[in-house]
């Protein structure tokens, strides 16, 4: 352990919220782990999942989709935020744009970095020919697939730029707001499948998330107690059982390629009960795993993860194409899925995996390091995660104009790395994909994304405060 870990896991108050941080960490390192057990290659060469291939495994997404959990310490984190720059000095105009910017620039500045070395890589596989050919079909995949993990930083961004709104709306309305937010998104699921307009469904990419993200708000001000979490636990454990045993849900919390629905893209009812039963268990054991937290060593480790979670979160997937390329190339055969062989070798397959990773990470783990002046650093995963996003310095002599074009820029940026998450990085090749209403090539998301970049990072930038 680096002296810099251990002295910031020293200096880490005792009002710290450490399980908020801790579940913050666990959940990305679950997605990365569940990603590399999941991700499988069919002898013909295509990309495929182990929970297809298995269909007896999909229940286990009801507890190892976590992804409802990042989103709820998301909410403590932009609350924590939103609180202190409601204390700075000067006029509230121009607060918005400071803090959506801090925001973007986090976000952006590690999936920046990710995005430059893919499309780099896509040129070279379509200048050598690596598209075509015998490999061409994993490569293409490839190129498509590792960029899709990006949706979740398009939609954390967007839930981001709505949190302003949404903590007025809990400090004035509590914990209805978070209810309205869960029965509009099963209504929208109603009119999706009831009355067959598919379209609507799209609503939930918003609904769903804002809804988890609404419950960090009550984690955090302590109206989410033990008889509300219990409550959350057992509605929300039995709305999943129904809706996958009597609605058209299917099993399974994650996609899967060749359903004809998934549970995340859009989301649905079904992923919103499993994750408020999630947030309602995670809430019941927040006062014992603050007690184990408060040993060093535990919440050692949970600096020691925090400080490079998000880069291997990005970085993971190539890790694992790299290896299955490689072990292709060299003729190696993988065991089969489902086999004796597969399962025991999977312990193996995590670490042999980890070293690429790790790789990786030490390589890029700069561009995810915080530059704003003034940051939190009391503790390193909780600091990173957004409660000490950078947003300091707010001005008082902004433009009226900042905050309306500031939320403007944030929607096209958003929209920008949705599409890119779903046409990949291939430029050269530039094939269509579908996205929500029609096909994009990867050249217009890429501009998309772009424009909304330059929109947010450069000409949003609101003046300091004098003095």
């Amino acid at each position: 352990m680096s002296p810099t870990v251990a002295a910031t896991a020293a200096a880490t108050p005792s009002t710290r919220d450490r399980w908020a941080d801790a579940l913050r960490v666990g959940s990305l390192l679950v997605v990365i782990i569940g990603h590399w057990f999941m991700v499988a290659v069919t002898p013909e060469g295509e990309i495929s999942n182990a929970l297809k291939i298995i269909p007896s495994l999909q229940p286990v997404t009801w507890v190892l989709q976590v992804m409802p959990l990042f989103f709820l310490v998301g909410g403590v984190a932009h609350a924590h935020t939103l609180d202190r720059l409601a204390t700075q000095p000067g006029t509230t105009r121009g607060r918005y744009a400071a803090f959506i910017r801090a925001r973007a620039v986090r976000l952006m500045r590690p999936t920046l970095a990710f995005l430059a070395v893919w499309v780099g890589l896509g040129a070279i596989a379509h200048v050598a020919g690596l598209t075509s050919g015998g490999q061409g079909r994993l490569v293409t995949a490839a190129l498509v697939m590792v960029p899709q993990l990006l949706w979740f930083v398009g939609i954390y961004l967007g839930i981001a730029a709505f949190a302003p709104a949404m903590v007025r709306a809990h400090r004035r309305w509590g914990l209805w707001a978070a209810a309205v937010l869960v029965v509009a998104a099963v209504l929208v699921d109603v009119v999706r499948f009831g009355a067959g307009v598919g379209i609507v469904g799209n609503l939930n990419f918003a609904l769903v998330w804002l809804a988890v993200h609404q419950f960090g708000f009550a984690w955090r001000d302590g109206s989410l107690t033990p008889r509300v979490a219990g409550f959350l636990a057992v509605v929300g454990a039995a709305g999943l059982v129904a809706a996958v045993t009597f609605g058209p849900y299917p099993t399974s919390m994650v996609g899967l390629p060749g359903d004809e629905i998934s549970n995340m893209a859009p989301p649905t009812a079904a992923l919103l009960a499993q994750g408020l039963a999630l947030i309602g268990v995670a809430a019941l054991a927040r006062p014992r795993m603050a007690r184990v937290l408060a040993r060093p060593r535990a919440w050692r480790l949970v600096v020691t993860a925090g400080a490079f979670a998000m880069t291997a979160f990005l970085w993971h997937l190539t890790a694992l194409l790299a290896t299955l390329l490689t072990t292709r190339a060299l003729g190696m055969q993988l065991p089969d899925v489902g086999t004796a062989t597969w399962w025991w070798t999977r312990p193996l397959w995590v670490i042999v995996l980890a070293i690429p990773t790790a790789a990786l990470v030490a390589l890029f783990l700069r561009f995810d390091l915080p530059t704003a002046p003034g940051r939190d650093r009391s503790a390193g995963s909780g600091a990173r995660s957004g409660a000490g996003s950078g947003a300091d310095g707010i001005l008082a002599e902004s433009r009226t104009w900042v905050d309306p074009l500031a939320a403007v820029a944030t929607a096209v940026t958003v929209f920008g790395v949705l599409m890119v998450s779903i046409v990949g990085v291939d430029l050269l090749g530039n094939r269509p994909q579908f996205f929500l209403v029609g096909d994009v090539t990867p050249v217009v998301a890429f501009a998309v994304l772009a424009v909304g970049l330059v929109l947010l990072l450069q000409v949003c930038r609101p003046a300091r405060a004098r003095g």
